[in-house]
């Protein structure tokens, strides 16, 4: 069986804040759980560390190695939990997904993502993590 995913924005809700929608509707035989993906690089060396975009890349570039290494890829995606440290850079990772969603998600169906901005990371240099759960 491969995953039934229907991602999308009910009309009872009102529109999304960011590259998101409201839902994610799945019928799956297994879901893959992947750890929060910082800006490390396979050997475990900070990438880009005080750039925000930089980081960025390295995160969806782990995620999208973590979702390949199961034979996944974007669009099995059906949730992201996102951590920030600086409420300032809101905004540069909405620009980040306007510029990167378009290319990972091409149906425009962007899954349903939750923000939080937190006191730190595992190390200071971490700007941003990313949590993913994926449906296949």
């Amino acid at each position: 069986m491969t995953a039934n995913i229907k991602i999308y924005n009910p009309p009872t809700l009102g529109a999304p804040l960011g590259q998101y929608c409201h839902i994610t509707r799945v019928k799956a035989s297994e879901f893959l759980f992947i750890a929060g993906s910082l800006a490390a690089d396979e050997n475990g060396a900070s990438v880009g560390v005080d750039g925000f975009d930089a980081q960025c890349e390295q995160v969806f570039g782990n995620i999208e190695k973590a979702l390949a290494a199961e034979g996944a890829g974007w669009g099995n995606v059906v949730q992201f939990t996102t951590y920030l440290v600086h409420s300032q850079d809101i905004p540069k990772l909405k620009a980040f997904r306007k510029r990167a969603f378009p290319k990972m998600f091409p149906d425009g169906a962007y899954p349903p993502n939750t923000l939080l901005v937190v006191d730190r990371l595992v190390q200071e240099e971490f700007l941003v993590e990313v949590q993913t759960i994926a449906a296949v």
